[in-house]
Protein backbone atom coordinates (compact mmCIF):
# COMPACT_ATOMS: atom_id res chain seq x y z
CA UNK A 1 0.00 0.00 0.00
CA UNK A 2 1.17 3.53 -0.78
CA UNK A 3 0.13 6.76 0.86
CA UNK A 4 0.73 10.05 -0.94
CA UNK A 5 0.66 13.36 0.91
CA UNK A 6 0.84 16.66 -0.95
CA UNK A 7 1.97 19.97 0.46
CA UNK A 8 3.00 23.41 -0.72
CA UNK A 9 -0.23 24.83 -2.06
CA UNK A 10 -1.44 28.30 -1.22
CA UNK A 11 -2.73 31.66 -2.40
CA UNK A 12 -0.42 33.56 -4.74
CA UNK A 13 -0.64 36.34 -7.31
CA UNK A 14 -0.36 36.11 -11.06
CA UNK A 15 3.24 35.55 -12.08
CA UNK A 16 4.30 34.07 -8.75
CA UNK A 17 5.84 30.65 -8.19
CA UNK A 18 4.99 27.71 -5.98
CA UNK A 19 6.63 24.37 -5.36
CA UNK A 20 4.39 21.44 -4.58
CA UNK A 21 5.77 18.40 -2.82
CA UNK A 22 4.44 14.87 -2.57
CA UNK A 23 5.74 12.49 0.06
CA UNK A 24 5.22 8.80 -0.65
CA UNK A 25 5.18 6.01 1.89
CA UNK A 26 5.70 2.36 1.11
CA UNK A 27 8.26 0.42 -0.85
CA UNK A 28 9.65 0.55 -4.34
CA UNK A 29 9.21 4.28 -4.89
CA UNK A 30 11.87 4.33 -7.58
CA UNK A 31 9.93 1.67 -9.48
CA UNK A 32 6.76 3.76 -9.66
CA UNK A 33 5.73 6.28 -12.21
CA UNK A 34 4.58 9.50 -10.58
CA UNK A 35 2.35 12.27 -11.80
CA UNK A 36 0.49 15.46 -10.97
CA UNK A 37 -3.11 16.14 -11.88
CA UNK A 38 -5.42 19.03 -11.10
CA UNK A 39 -9.10 19.70 -10.80
CA UNK A 40 -10.73 23.10 -10.91
CA UNK A 41 -14.26 23.67 -9.55
CA UNK A 42 -16.86 22.33 -11.96
CA UNK A 43 -14.27 20.75 -14.21
CA UNK A 44 -12.91 17.25 -14.70
CA UNK A 45 -9.57 16.20 -13.31
CA UNK A 46 -6.81 16.78 -15.86
CA UNK A 47 -3.26 15.64 -16.36
CA UNK A 48 -0.52 18.15 -15.56
CA UNK A 49 2.83 16.35 -15.58
CA UNK A 50 4.43 12.93 -15.16
CA UNK A 51 7.85 11.48 -14.52
CA UNK A 52 8.85 7.93 -15.36
CA UNK A 53 10.26 5.48 -12.82
CA UNK A 54 13.47 4.53 -14.51
CA UNK A 55 15.06 7.09 -16.76
CA UNK A 56 13.13 9.99 -15.34
CA UNK A 57 11.61 11.04 -18.63
CA UNK A 58 9.08 13.78 -18.10
CA UNK A 59 5.82 14.66 -19.80
CA UNK A 60 3.71 17.79 -19.59
CA UNK A 61 0.32 19.03 -20.58
CA UNK A 62 0.61 21.70 -23.25
CA UNK A 63 -0.82 24.37 -20.99
CA UNK A 64 2.09 24.06 -18.51
CA UNK A 65 5.02 23.45 -20.84
CA UNK A 66 7.79 25.90 -20.13
CA UNK A 67 6.25 26.98 -16.82
CA UNK A 68 6.06 23.81 -14.67
CA UNK A 69 8.78 21.28 -13.91
CA UNK A 70 8.28 17.85 -12.37
CA UNK A 71 11.14 16.14 -10.55
CA UNK A 72 11.68 13.30 -8.13
CA UNK A 73 14.01 12.38 -5.27
CA UNK A 74 14.06 8.61 -5.06
CA UNK A 75 16.30 8.60 -2.00
CA UNK A 76 13.65 10.46 -0.02
CA UNK A 77 10.47 9.19 -1.73
CA UNK A 78 9.49 12.64 -2.91
CA UNK A 79 8.13 14.11 -6.11
CA UNK A 80 7.91 17.82 -6.79
CA UNK A 81 6.12 20.20 -9.07
CA UNK A 82 7.80 23.56 -9.53
CA UNK A 83 5.25 26.00 -10.87
CA UNK A 84 6.41 29.32 -12.30
CA UNK A 85 4.58 32.17 -13.99
CA UNK A 86 1.32 31.12 -12.42
CA UNK A 87 -1.93 32.27 -13.99
CA UNK A 88 -5.45 32.52 -12.57
CA UNK A 89 -6.46 29.57 -14.75
CA UNK A 90 -3.96 27.43 -12.82
CA UNK A 91 -6.26 27.70 -9.81
CA UNK A 92 -7.22 24.15 -8.84
CA UNK A 93 -6.72 21.35 -6.37
CA UNK A 94 -3.51 19.58 -7.31
CA UNK A 95 -3.19 15.85 -6.79
CA UNK A 96 -0.17 13.61 -6.68
CA UNK A 97 -0.56 10.17 -8.23
CA UNK A 98 1.54 7.03 -8.32
CA UNK A 99 1.57 3.72 -10.12
CA UNK A 100 2.21 0.22 -8.89
CA UNK A 101 5.80 -0.90 -9.49
CA UNK A 102 6.57 -1.27 -13.19
CA UNK A 103 3.01 -0.40 -14.18
CA UNK A 104 1.64 2.60 -16.03
CA UNK A 105 -1.81 3.09 -14.51
CA UNK A 106 -2.18 5.49 -11.61
CA UNK A 107 -3.56 3.46 -8.71
CA UNK A 108 -2.65 5.72 -5.81
CA UNK A 109 -3.79 9.27 -5.18
CA UNK A 110 -3.16 11.91 -2.59
CA UNK A 111 -5.80 14.09 -0.96
CA UNK A 112 -4.79 17.16 -2.91
CA UNK A 113 -3.44 20.59 -2.14
CA UNK A 114 -5.20 23.80 -3.16
CA UNK A 115 -3.50 26.34 -5.40
CA UNK A 116 -5.25 29.67 -5.86
CA UNK A 117 -3.84 32.31 -8.18
CA UNK A 118 -5.33 35.78 -7.89
CA UNK A 119 -5.35 38.24 -10.76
Amino acid sequence: QVELVESGGGLVQTGDSLRLSCAASGRSFSSRGMGWFRQAPGKAREFVAAIERSDGNTYYADFVKGRFTISRDNANNQVYLQMNSLKPEDTAAYYCAGTKPFRSEYDYWGQGTQVTVSS
